[in-house]
C-alpha cells in the first residue's frame, strides 16, 4: 500500500520571515483557507510569543480552518504557555518546540552542553504534552549534529511524548545521499522511532532543499515541511509544489499526499501577490516559463508529442496551457502552429517567405506576438485567413 506523506506547510511562519513579506492576520487567513483546500495536513501559523500579531494569527487561523494548526515555541515555559493559549480554538492543535542539536549550536548559541540541552528538550516535550495538544519536537541544525547524540535526543523526546520529531537541515548544508543516510541511521538506531512521525525540514542554501527532502522521505520520514514557492529565510525552504509533483510523477516511490495538484498554480499566485514576492520565471512547476517552449528543436518535438519535452501536464498543476514562445530560435514548425491558431493555412512557399521576414522581426523584438504575426501575414501575397 502506498505510504502517506503528511504535508506540513510553514509558508505563514518560516516563509513569512522573508524581509519585506510580512502578512496581516486577514491575509494569513485567506492563504490558510486556500492551503486547506489544497490538501495541506498541518499549517504552521506563527510563533505566538514573538509578537501580538503572531499570537492573533494563530488564534484566527485556528478558528478559520479544520486541519492541523501548529504554533512554534522555544523550549521555554513562557513560550509553551502562550502557544497553548493561542491554539485554544484549534480543531487539531500542535505545539512545535525544540532546541539545538549540533555542537556548534549547543556551544555558541546556547553556551550549554549536550546533557543540558537534552534535558531541556525532554522537559519541553513533557510540558507541552501536558497542554493536551499534539507535540512536535525540532532538533535544530540536525543536519550537522553528531549522529549518535542526535539518535539519543530523538529517542528521549519520543519517550517523553513527542508525536512528531523534526530533523531539520537548518543551514542547508547536507548533501542528499548523506541526509538520507542520516534519516536511515535514526530508523536503525532509535528503538522507539515508530512511535512518532519523523519529519524533514530542509533549507535551500546550497540549492538542495527539495533533493534532501526527497532523500529523507525515501529513507522513511513521514512528514515534509515545505512552503509555497519555496519561500523562506535566506535562500528559502523546500518547495511544496515540487515535493507534491515529484511524488505524483514518480509513482514507483509508492508514496502519496493529499495535495490537490490542480490548485497549485492558483495558490502560488496568491502567495506571490499577497507577499509581493514575484516567482522567478524558471521556477519549477509554477514559474512563468515552466511550460513555455522557445527553442525550435524543442518546439518541433513538443508539437509532435508534448511528452517529448513535458513530463507534467500543465492542467495537472492548474496552468491553463503550455505556450509556444516565438523567438529568433524558433523554427518553421512553431511559426506554422501559431499562424494556424490565428486562422492562417500557409503553403510551404508562403511559410518560407514568412519565416525569413519573421527572423528579421524576432532579432529586433526578441519575442514575436500575435499582432506581429498578423502584420507579417498581411504583407505576404495571397496569404489569407481561412
Amino acid at each position: 500500500m502506498s505510504r502517506k506523506i503528511e504535508i506540513f506547510d510553514t509558508t505563514l511562519r518560516d516563509g513569512e520571515q522573508v524581509p519585506g513579506c510580512q502578512l496581516s492576520t486577514e491575509e494569513k487567513v485567506v492563504i490558510a483557507r486556500e492551503l486547506e483546500l489544497l490538501g495541506v495536513d498541518v499549517i504552521e501559523a506563527g510563533f505566538p510569543i514573538s509578537s501580538p500579531g503572531d499570537f492573533l494569527s494563530v488564534v484566527e487561523l485556528s478558528k478559520a480552518v479544520s486541519i492541523g494548526v501548529c504554533a512554534l515555541t522555544r523550549s521555554k515555559k513562557e513560550d509553551i504557555d502562550v502557544a497553548a493559549e493561542a491554539l485554544h480554538h484549534a480543531k487539531r492543535g500542535r505545539i512545535h518546540t525544540g532546541i539545538g542539536s549540533s555542537d556548534i549550536h549547543i556551544k555558541t548559541k546556547f553556551n550549554s552542553s549536550r546533557e543540558k540541552v537534552l534535558e531541556q528538550g525532554v522537559w519541553a516535550v513533557s510540558y507541552a504534552k501536558a497542554k493536551g495538544y499534539e507535540v512536535e519536537f525540532f532538533a535544530e541544525d540536525a543536519g550537522r549534529a553528531d549522529l549518535a547524540f542526535l539518535a539519543q535526543m530523538v529517542e528521549a523526546v519520543i519517550a517523553a511524548g513527542a508525536d512528531v520529531v523534526n530533523i531539520p537541515d537548518t543551514t542547508g548544508y547536507c548533501l542528499p545521499h548523506l541526509y538520507g543516510k542520516r534519516i536511515q541511521y535514526l530508523f536503525e538506531h532509535v528503538k522507539n522511532i515508530h512511535k512518532a512521525t519523523i519529519s524533514v525540514h530542509c533549507h535551500n542554501d546550497l540549492g538542495m532543499a527539495t533533493a534532501n527532502t526527497m532523500a529523507g522521505l525515501i529513507a522513511g520520514a513521514g512528514q515534509a515541511e515545505v512552503t509555497i514557492n519555496g519561500i523562506g529565510e535566506r535562500a528559502g525552504n523546500t518547495s511544496l509544489e515540487e515535493i507534491a509533483m515529484i511524488i505524483r510523477t514518480h509513482k514507483d516511490l509508492d508514496l502519496h499526499t493529499n495535495i490537490v495538484s490542480e490548485r497549485l498554480y492558483g495558490v502560488s499566485n496568491l502567495v506571490s501577490d499577497l507577499m509581493r514576492m514575484p516567482v522567478q520565471p524558471n521556477k519549477a512547476i509554477v514559474g512563468a516559463n515552466a511550460f513555455a517552449h522557445s527553442s525550435g528543436i524543442h518546439q518541433d518535438g513538443f508539437l509532435k508529442n508534448s511528452e517529448n519535452y513535458e513530463i507534467i501536464n500543465p492542467s495537472d498543476v492548474g496552468v491553463p496551457t503550455s505556450s509556444i514562445v516565438l523567438t529568433a530560435r524558433s523554427g518553421r514548425a512553431a511559426l506554422k502552429h501559431r499562424l494556424e491558431l490565428l486562422g492562417y493555412q500557409p503553403s510551404k512557399p508562403e511559410l518560407d517567405q514568412l519565416y525569413e521576414a519573421f527572423l528579421t522581426v524576432a532579432d529586433e523584438k526578441k519575442n514575436v506576438n500575435d499582432e506581429d504575426l498578423m502584420t507579417l501575414a498581411a504583407n505576404t501575397p495571397l496569404l489569407v485567413q481561412k
